[in-house]
């Protein structure tokens, strides 16, 4: 079965990668607006990892209504949950039995709730599966340690192919790099170089 995975680069969506490999026929997906070319990034470590990578290209209006909505609340939280959905359903209507997404129980954002779920596989005849919707954050950083190669830091630092990084180029494009400060908390972004071993 073909399975589509929302995918970043980073470290969760690349364990949630490993672990749906022994079930599916996986394809490294990378949704973006083409604001920037950091998609490459995901490109990169997909190949590293021996998956199939695709682009999916979003529609640049739910980029403007997401930043829209960044400066309006003053934080980032529903405008990345915005770009989300909407990259979930153009995921959805391509040609996978199945989508997926690298959520983790304890994520604030983004988020895919039972109903959300639900509704995309009744309207697409796809299954969505979050295979780490039951781990929490310290679960996923000692199988990330034990598993992969990660460069870890803040976010203006780390390459990777987000949906926050084209949100934020965009923001400063029209207010400039200190507009981002106001917006986004610091926090760390992670980007996976290579593996240490599989899975067992």
């Amino acid at each position: 079965m073909r399975l589509g995975l929302l995918y970043s680069g980073g470290k969760d969506s690349t364990l949630a990668a490993l672990f749906l490999s022994e079930f599916y026929d996986v394809t490294l997906t990378t949704a973006h607006f083409g604001v920037t070319d950091d998609w490459h990034h995901a490109r990169e470590t997909a190949e590293a990892l021996g998956f199939p990578f695709e682009r999916l290209q979003l529609d640049p209006g739910v980029a403007e209504e997401a930043v829209a909505r960044i400066r309006e609340d003053g934080f980032p939280r529903n405008g990345i949950q915005l770009v989300h959905q909407h990259a979930l359903e153009r995921l959805a209507a391509e040609e996978f039995d199945a989508i997926a997404d690298g959520t983790r129980r304890d994520d604030r954002v983004p988020t895919v709730s039972r109903a959300q779920a639900q509704s995309l596989e009744d309207r697409h005849g796809v299954d969505y599966i979050a295979p780490l919707s039951g781990f929490g954050r310290q679960a996923v950083d000692r199988l990330v340690e034990s598993t992969l190669e990660v460069t870890a830091g803040p976010s203006e630092t780390i390459t990777r192919a987000d949906y926050e990084a084209e949100l934020r180029a965009i923001i400063a494009d029209e207010e400039g790099t200190e507009a981002i400060v106001e917006y986004f908390p610091d926090h760390e972004q992670t980007h996976v170089t290579g593996v240490r071993r599989a899975l067992e």
